[in-house]
């Protein structure tokens, strides 16, 4: 049984530092702030680790596969798994360079995730989107470029069908080839000066994008006796 952790917060007597942090409830005692190292105290707590809600069991968001396309860092790869896990994604295609939880930087951001989300290694992930693509699944890029069109309209167009979001290289993007094959290619709008996000915060908004915004569709659809008025 998994225990459930207890923090503090604390203060740090140095009227000059006032740092102000939380800590582990049995590491409390005979700290020292580790700002300045002065003594440090109590001023509120013990408080337990905040849960996020589980899915309702009447949730029906569509079926959400993922094909990384060779990324390059391990980090966000241990990311994704962990987003991944959260969003109750069905199935990770790892493919070309990047890193599979035989890689121990992996799970220093995955933390456990990645014994929870299935995965598979795949070397070319061309082939591999073709297969899923002839299964009847459709391919979804997440890809910048003037054919990207922003998440929350393409959303408008779920169906309740399996997606497989293409996320690909952070340097170079998703392999042309496999951009031809996709239904939708799908961005996130950025309003500063930066073009992008990192490759793992971006498939966090997207994954979540994908799987809620059926559900909202679908409750605020018009219905009589299950059936839906057009």
């Amino acid at each position: 049984m998994k225990t459930t952790l207890r923090h503090c917060i604390m203060l740090c007597s140095n009227h000059t530092c006032g740092l102000r942090f939380p800590i582990r409830e049995e590491h409390g005692r005979g700290h020292r702030c580790p700002m300045c190292g002065a003594p440090v105290q109590r001023v509120s707590g013990p408080y337990e680790e905040h849960k996020s809600p589980k899915f309702s069991p009447d949730d029906a968001p569509p079926r959400v596969l993922v094909l990384l396309d060779n990324i390059r860092s391990v980090f966000n790869v241990g990311s994704i798994f962990r987003t991944a896990d959260g969003a109750g994604v069905e199935h990770l295609s790892l493919c070309g360079i990047t890193a599979t939880p035989d890689n121990p930087r992996l799970k220093k951001t995955a933390l456990g995730a990645h014994e929870s989300v299935p995965w598979s290694f795949h070397r070319n992930a061309f082939t591999t989107a073709q297969q899923m693509k002839s299964s009847g699944i459709s391919l979804w890029a997440l890809e910048g470029g003037p054919a990207s069109v922003p998440i929350s309209h393409a959303c408008r167009d779920l169906d309740g069908n399996a997606i497989c979001l293409v996320v690909g290289n952070e340097i170079c993007g998703v392999d042309p080839g496999i951009l031809s094959m996709c239904e939708k290619i799908i961005g996130i709008p950025m309003g500063g000066i930066k073009t992008s996000l990192n490759t793992a915060v971006a498939f966090g908004i997207a994954v979540y994008t994908l799987r809620f915004q059926y559900e909202r569709q679908v409750r605020s659809t018009p219905r009589i006796d299950g059936q839906v008025i057009r």
